[in-house]
Order: C-alpha cells, then structure tokens, then sequence
C-alpha cells in the first residue's frame, strides 16, 4: 500500500497535527521530516528533496501560498495542501500557485493517503504511451484514441486534448485556469465558457450519463478531476 522509503515533508505548525502525520505515516514505511513554519519549509525543501510536501497554508511566517509559488520556481515536488481554509478561492489560488491537491481539515487518514499515492505516481513525467482505464472508459495517449465499452469514440482535437491533460492528471483536481491555460494557452485564460462547452460534450460522448457524470468529477467553483479507480 505505501512506497516504502519515500520522504514526506509536513509542514503545519500545530505540534499536534505533525505527531499525528509522522505517526501514521512512518507506521506505513514513510519517512517524515517536519517543519512548523514556511522558512523551515523552504530550507527542509532545497536540502532534504523530499518526495512530496504536505502543507498547512496558515503558516506564522510565510504564508502557505507563498511557499507554494517559490517552490514552484526550482521544483516540481508535488505539494499537497492540508489546511482549515475550505472556502473556493482559497483552493483556486492555491491550485493555480502550483500545489497539486488541496484536502480540509479535518480530513481522514485514508483519504490523505489516496491522495498522497496520486501526487507520488505523477512525481514522474507522463509517458506518452500511457493507458488510462476506469470502468468502461479507456483512453490510450500513444494511439490517441479513446474507447467506451470498447468502442471508439470520435473526439475533436480540442477534446482530445481536454482529455489527455485529464488523464495525465488523473485523480488531481485541475482549476479552470489550469486547463484553460493547458489545452488552449494563457491568452485564454479568461474563456471559461470555452472550457464549460467542450467538458460537456465530452461527457455526452463518454459519460453513460452526462447529467450524473462518473468520470469527469466537478469540483464546484474550482474545476475538474478525472476519477480514478
């Protein structure tokens, strides 16, 4: 279940929570490093490599975000926000600075670790012959082609390509701007109409249901994440 011997650096500044996360992560053949604010964070960051970073955003000195975006300037670590802020645009703006996950307090231990085994499996770049399954639906990036019960499903380019930044991301919530800025480039950014037609007609070509969708997820006011098994 764990991937023994990868480093995990929490950063949260309540004692309480990082005894809790070295606990339970150590038991499954983590290693934790800590650090209680965004100064330590960033010196732990440049000289421990962690394999991942598990960050609390109302930090006393620096705040999280901020810790995000400088990461961001020399590391493609995956950062995985853990904190108290549940409103939208805490998540939007955090997501958009760099971080690959956000999850509330309080949260579950099973849920973090779910998490935790996506940002770890997208450490790597993405091979471009990945195959993608979940139930019923099938995507395969070296052949460019997308299957529904095993049968082929003809999608525009710019669908395609919705989808291939969905599935290298798989289990990640992605923000409007994110895949704005993916699929059709920063000068689309503000297009978010762009991004609501095409996400709908790629469901009423994948989805057995399009108004109850299983496999595109929408994270209201945030964005999108394609589910995973």
């Amino acid at each position: 279940m764990s991937d023994t011997g990868l480093r995990i650096l929490v950063v949260d500044d309540e004692r309480a929570i990082r005894r809790y996360l070295r606990t339970s992560l150590t038991a499954l053949g983590y290693e934790v490093l800590e650090a209680a604010t965004g100064n330590e964070a960033l010196q732990s960051a440049m000289t421990e490599h962690p394999d991942i970073l598990i960050l609390d955003l109302g930090l006393p000195d620096i705040d999280g975000v901020e810790v995000v975006r400088r990461i961001r300037e020399w590391s493609n670590v995956p950062i995985l926000i853990l904190s108290v802020r549940d409103r939208e645009d805490d998540k939007v703006v955090a997501l958009d600075a760099g971080a690959d996950d956000y999850l509330t307090k309080p949260f579950g231990i099973k849920e973090l670790l779910a998490r935790i085994r996506v940002a770890i499996r997208h450490r790597t770049p993405d091979q471009q012959d990945t195959v993608f399954e979940v139930e019923d639906l099938r995507v395969d990036l070296g052949k460019r082609e997308v299957f529904v019960q095993g049968n082929r499903v003809a999608l525009t380019p710019t669908e395609y390509d919705l989808i291939k930044v969905l599935v290298q991301h798989a289990g990640r919530v992605l923000t409007h701007n994110q895949l704005l800025r993916q699929v059709w480039g920063p000068a689309y950014e503000n297009e978010a109409h762009l991004l609501r037609v095409n996400i709908s007609n790629l469901r009423r070509k994948i989805e057995p249901n399009p108004d109850q969708p299983r496999y595109i997820l929408t994270e209201p006011g945030v964005g999108y994440r394609l589910r995973e098994d």
